[in-house]
């Protein structure tokens, strides 16, 4: 149970202090806010792969569970509660931060009260863009994870972090950047609209992702793990 409880405090943790920059920068009105908001995701990642990786594994992405599961890293009932905690996590971060945003004085409101996603260039646009990056991302966690690198994993985390900073800066554009199902659900379902409606996008976007992932790191990984 602690590693689910841990799963959920690292995903609470990601969509509260990333969708929070995006908030409070005003993510998209320059790009100082894309830069800003994109090291926040980063960054968050970094903190709670040092701080819950020795539990959980750090996934707090229910597309990275997937990836996981299908290289066979784990299994399916830890892969299913994997994913309803961290979707409990993004949702308990949404509600605090919506809460704190419609508390606010409206001149302190600059964006959208939660850092929902949605496709600034259609659903067709987005989808390929949210399965492109999922599938990098992803495939950068495996093969940073991977026992077959020796030392070299010990900076996983960092590794991670990084990655997901340059996921942001090219997708925060197209679709303000999800690659991960929990974080789009939890502002999703508190910002309603054009978010809600094509929140589906950023579901199977980053589950195919993360899936096209898994296979190209079983084409790629050495014999021995």
């Amino acid at each position: 149970m602690k590693k689910y409880l841990a799963e959920l405090v690292g995903t609470f943790t990601l969509t509260f202090l990333g969708c929070g920059a995006a908030v409070a920068l005003g993510c998209g009105s320059d790009t100082a806010s894309i830069v800003g908001t994109a090291l926040a995701f980063g960054l968050a990642v970094v903190a709670m792969a040092y701080t819950i990786g020795g539990i959980s594994g750090c996934h707090i992405n229910p597309a990275i569970t997937l990836g996981c599961f299908l290289t066979g890293r784990m299994n399916a009932k830890d892969c299913g509660m994997y994913m309803v905690f961290q979707v409990i996590g993004a949702i308990l971060a949404a509600a605090l931060l919506s809460a704190i945003v419609s508390s606010a004085e409206p001149s302190a409101v600059i964006t959208t009260a939660t850092g929902a996603n949605a496709c600034g260039y259609g659903v067709t646009n987005g989808l390929l863009v949210e399965i492109v990056l999922t599938m990098l991302f992803v495939l950068v966690v495996l093969g940073a994870t991977s026992k077959t690198n020796g030392a070299t994993n010990n900076f996983a985390g960092l590794a991670i972090g990084l990655s997901l900073v340059l996921i942001h800066l090219v997708g925060i554009h197209f679709t303000g950047t999800s690659v991960n199902p929990a974080r789009s659900i939890g502002p999703a379902l508190f910002e309603g609209g054009q978010a809600l409606s094509q929140l589906w996008v950023f579901i199977v976007g980053p589950f195919v992702g993360g899936a096209l992932a898994a296979g190209v790191w079983k084409c790629i990984h050495p014999a021995k793990n």
